[in-house]
């Protein structure tokens, strides 16, 4: 056994995927819907449509060409967002269930609303 820090960062299941709809449930933004562009399960965050923007200042490089302010989406963490219905407009936990075929699929416990 050695006493190093773990080297490499463990992967979260997360239980959102990219292209998603979520609610974000707590925090500044919180109640805000949006889609996932990118997840990153190293450290089980994602970014959302909207959700979190920041402004970041960014200084000219060159001579004579001028500074920009520009905004971005900053990730939020996995924990923080729910899965939304669109139709029933309510957000859900999910559970795992099986089709007719044996495909594992996700549904939304409130809608039984199938996702995958």
């Amino acid at each position: 056994m050695s006493n190093k820090k773990n080297p490499k960062p463990q992967r979260h299941r997360m239980h959102v995927k990219t292209g998603d709809t979520v609610q974000v449930i707590s925090g500044r933004d919180k109640g805000k819907v949006g889609e996932i562009i990118k997840t990153n399960p190293k450290t089980s965050k994602v970014v959302i449509q909207g959700v979190n923007v920041k402004t970041k200042h960014i200084k000219p490089q060159q001579e004579g060409e001028s500074g920009q302010i520009t905004t971005f989406e900053a990730p939020i963490h996995s924990s923080n967002v729910m899965l939304y219905s669109t139709k029933e407009k309510v957000a859900s936990r999910i559970c795992y269930t099986f089709t007719e075929e044996g495909r594992k699929v996700r549904m939304l416990k409130k809608t039984g609303e199938i996702i995958d």
